[in-house]
């Protein structure tokens, strides 16, 4: 991963370890949110099968090409299916040979948990609430409320997403560009390095969704 991610791993480890009182999300709060099995299915796909399928699993990904005309695209199956072709290979259930087994690579727990991920790859929202609980909550909180653990060492903090009244156009833009070019705190990291316009695109379609509801909603 890149020093970006490098660094914010870094930070939510002190932040993590603080003991000092603090009104924003607790230790247990942001280890329950980034410890559930869909979010760690985020990261095992977006590690290992992204290159080839793309972050949305559309097959639009930068290895695509490779494969002629084959169609990477991954379509809806049920989880028994996913997990099958994922500990196996294309082959062993009658499609692309190109697709390794990855049993030998992948952890049973690893395999279990890309599996949750796929059944929820095709909801959009679901992505962006992955993708924001795998690089926002540090400091935007796992409930986007502005309170999360990091939160408490900017000032001014980082924003109430929830009560924002900034419009999907404006979320892209920040998100992508970064707080200092949008005249907003530079703390904010410019994810545009990090992250793929589709991949921005669900973290603000999962933040419009949430726009103006309660926490516990």
């Amino acid at each position: 991963m890149g020093g970006l991610i490098k660094g914010l791993g870094s930070l939510l480890a002190v932040v993590l370890a603080a003991g000092a009182a603090w009104a924003g999300d607790s230790r247990d709060a942001v280890e329950q949110a980034i410890s559930k099995q869909v979010v760690r299915g985020g990261i095992v796909f977006k590690t290992y099968c992204t290159l080839c399928h793309g972050p949305r699993g559309d097959g639009t990904a930068r290895a695509a090409k490779l494969y002629g005309k084959r169609n990477l695209q991954i379509q809806p199956r049920d989880a028994a299916y996913y997990e099958q072709i994922i500990r196996k290979g294309g082959a062993a259930v009658g499609r692309s040979e190109f697709m390794p087994p990855w049993e030998g690579e992948l952890s049973e727990e690893q395999i279990s948990d890309v599996v949750a991920y796929l059944t929820v790859l095709g909801d959009q929202i679901r992505r962006g609430e992955v993708l924001y609980k795998t690089n926002c909550i540090l400091c935007h909180g796992v409930n986007a409320d502005g309170k999360g653990r990091a939160a408490r060492l900017y000032d001014p903090p980082p924003a109430n997403l929830r009560a924002s009244d900034k419009n999907a156009d404006y979320k892209r833009m920040i998100i992508k560009l970064g707080g200092a070019a949008m005249g907003r705190s530079p703390v904010m990291p410019q994810w545009g390095l990090e992250l793929t316009d589709a991949e921005i695109d669900d973290i603000v379609a999962y933040l419009e969704s949430i726009k103006g509801t309660d926490p516990g909603s």
